[in-house]
């Protein structure tokens, strides 16, 4: 979870995930030092951290948390692929393009991690060989669906405004 929340950008939630783990792992390694003579012991300590890492993954699956961005390229050419997907809530963007056995659509649109297996679900009713990628973007700004406000220091917000201050005037020095 701490990773998965660090490479999302969570920068107050993942210390304190951080630790929890830690004072988590050190009872339970200072468990396992004392008794290294113990095959159970050692076999519980194994078993206790695969077990949290599956349960870690099963909570993170659960929440979904975030946002994905859908790649699908059809051969289905036409607008009705992005309208179902537009009726479907998801914002569309379009474009022809040129595939090895010739043309294609590609549709690119951003959702919630909730709804993946909805968009999944319209797109393979609409083509069941439409060739589908699922990336998590870090960030979204402007367009049709804005990402969650991340978590910032105040640190942290002063230089973005003053890196954003200073590309300004650069460009209006360029000018």
């Amino acid at each position: 979870m701490r990773i998965v929340f660090s490479v999302r950008g969570h920068k107050l939630l993942v210390p304190l995930i951080g630790f929890v783990e830690v004072l988590v792992w050190i009872v339970a390694i200072g468990h396992a030092i004392q008794h290294l003579d113990s095959v159970p012991h050692i076999i519980g300590y194994a078993g206790g951290f695969t077990t949290g890492t599956v349960v870690g993954l099963w909570i993170e699956e659960k929440l979904a948390i975030g946002i994905a961005t859908m790649r699908i390229v059809t051969n289905r050419v036409g607008a009705g692929l992005a309208s179902r997907l537009r009726e479907a809530g998801c914002g569309v963007t379009e474009f022809a393009a040129n595939g090895a056995n010739g043309p294609v659509e590609v549709v690119f649109t951003v959702v919630p991690r909730r709804r993946v297996r909805n968009a999944i679900a319209t797109v393979e009713a609409w083509d069941p060989d439409a060739f589908i990628t699922i990336e998590e973007p870090r960030e979204v700004r402007r367009g049709w669906l804005h990402s969650t406000p991340r978590l910032r220091s105040p640190a942290s917000l002063r230089l973005g405004h003053l890196a954003r201050k200073q590309a300004s005037r650069q460009i209006e020095d360029d000018r």
